[in-house]
């Protein structure tokens, strides 16, 4: 079976997937250094996730580990070299970032955070305000959160005009979107004012935009126009953490996926994780 034939299928189940032949000849590691997009943001392999089941406010990482729980989590992941903290106000985890910059140099950690925001007033008020929950003069990544319209390049049009404003500040060091659709994904690989894209990702269309093969495709436009990609959904929001070497693997032999994000719940799922990504990076 080569990776065609697989990536055309709708299989749920992984258990006939040959997924060794997925790994590259390169060994990979969570702490790899990785320069993404144009503005070459310097970040760790693995992000530290904080959203899943991310919403209103909480998330599963808020819930089962409050403030200094997730703040520890964030610390034992720094160590192992995890520097990339993904955030957003959706999952109410600013404080927890800000608990866990007490512990290491706000410039050792790339932090992404991600707004709603439509309008201008809006967009002032979350950069003010995230600044403060945060704790720091900037944001290193700052997405657009969810797009599922077409027509988001049109609609945020006021919100993205003030994020480009913030960056010529030096209060965002680079900026994009993360995509809930396939026609919202195709709009972030056209526009320009994309850097970024956080872009859900896995071998068996979880929680997916599309089947693998279309967003690879699309993926692959991104990196061809000079974007950075961020893989999410890498586990399938945790559906497919039963298979989380194959799941591995695929993220890992991907030319379009330049590191991804994984909401550990535990000091300990991080580190089987950090664990995990140099064997899944190579062929057994």
């Amino acid at each position: 079976m080569n990776r065609r034939y697989f990536l055309g299928a709708t299989a749920l189940s992984l258990n006939a997937w040959p997924y060794h032949a997925f790994a590259s000849n390169t060994k990979k590691a969570a702490s790899d250094r990785v320069q993404l997009g144009p503005r070459k943001v310097e970040l760790s392999r693995l992000a530290m996730g904080t959203g899943t089941n991310g919403v209103g406010g909480s998330s599963n990482q808020t819930k089962q580990l409050g403030i200094q729980g997730l703040a520890d989590l964030f610390k034992a992941a720094y160590d192992q070299g995890v520097t990339f903290w993904d955030a957003a106000d959706q999952y109410g985890t600013h404080p927890h970032l800000r608990a866990g910059l007490k512990a290491v140099p706000r410039e050792k950690v790339t932090i992404l955070s991600k707004t709603h925001a439509t309008t201008a007033a809006e967009m002032k008020a979350d950069l003010d305000r995230f600044r403060r929950e945060l704790n720091t003069d900037y944001i290193d990544i700052l997405l657009l959160h969810a797009m599922m319209d077409a027509n988001w390049n049109e609609r945020k049009k006021a919100a993205m005009e003030v994020i480009t404003e913030a960056q010529d500040k030096g209060i965002v060091r680079t900026k994009g979107t993360s995509c809930h659709t396939l026609e919202a994904l195709k709009t972030a690989a056209a526009e320009p004012w994309v850097e970024v894209d956080l872009a859900r990702i896995n071998p068996a269309q979880v929680a997916m935009d599309a089947d693998p093969q279309t967003v690879i495709g699309v993926l692959r436009e991104m990196k061809a126009k000079g974007k950075g990609v961020i893989g999410m959904k890498i586990l399938g929001a945790g559906k497919l953490r039963n298979k989380v070497d194959e799941c591995l693997q695929f993220a890992l032999s991907l030319d379009c996926v330049d590191c991804f994000t994984i909401g550990s719940e535990s000091q300990a799922e991080m580190m089987d994780l950090v664990k995990k990504i140099p064997a899944a990076s190579v062929r057994g």
